[in-house]
């Protein structure tokens, strides 16, 4: 009877465990406006089990000439002519439950064209602040940026 008892306090402190980590790792979805406050990103876990971003608001969506804005920056001359609204931003994240990150994902810059590698984290447990970073070879040498939480998906209507 002990055994069984202590077998089933260890599956249920288990089960407790894998919980825990599954609810880390989704604490990345949602949406996020990025440091320059210029766009919204929502982070969504995809049925592949990884993290990806897409922009979901803009706070100038149109250029200077009234057009919307594309993505004439990207190295593929096919993708130039695609909307920056909705673009995917983030691609293939993983959480890494012993550093407790997203990592071995990329993030794509439209307004250079250019894609780095990437991996993001929360700082002492504040959910309400995403660290980003962006490099190329060592993360020493990438760029950090702060997103901030939003409830809610923003309005386009409200620039």
């Amino acid at each position: 009877m002990k055994t069984k008892i202590l077998l089933f306090s260890v599956l249920f402190s288990l089960i407790g465990i894998c919980n825990v980590s599954a609810q880390t790792a989704n604490d990345v979805l949602g949406f996020w406006l990025t440091q320059d406050g210029d766009s919204q990103v929502k982070i969504f876990k995809a049925k592949d089990g990884k993290y990806y971003g897409n922009i979901k608001w803009l706070k100038n969506p149109f250029e200077e000439d009234g057009s919307i804005k594309i993505d004439d920056e990207n190295p593929n001359e096919k993708l130039r002519t695609r909307k920056i609204l909705g673009l995917q931003l983030l691609k293939a994240f993983e959480f890494n439950t012993k550093k407790h990150e997203w990592e071995d994902g990329t993030i794509y810059d439209p307004k250079t064209g250019k894609t780095y590698s990437c991996f993001m984290w929360f700082e002492n447990n504040d959910k309400k602040t995403l660290h980003v970073k962006g490099f190329i070879g060592f993360s020493l040498l990438g760029k950090e940026v702060e997103w901030k939480r939003e409830k809610e998906m923003r309005n386009m209507e409200n620039n």
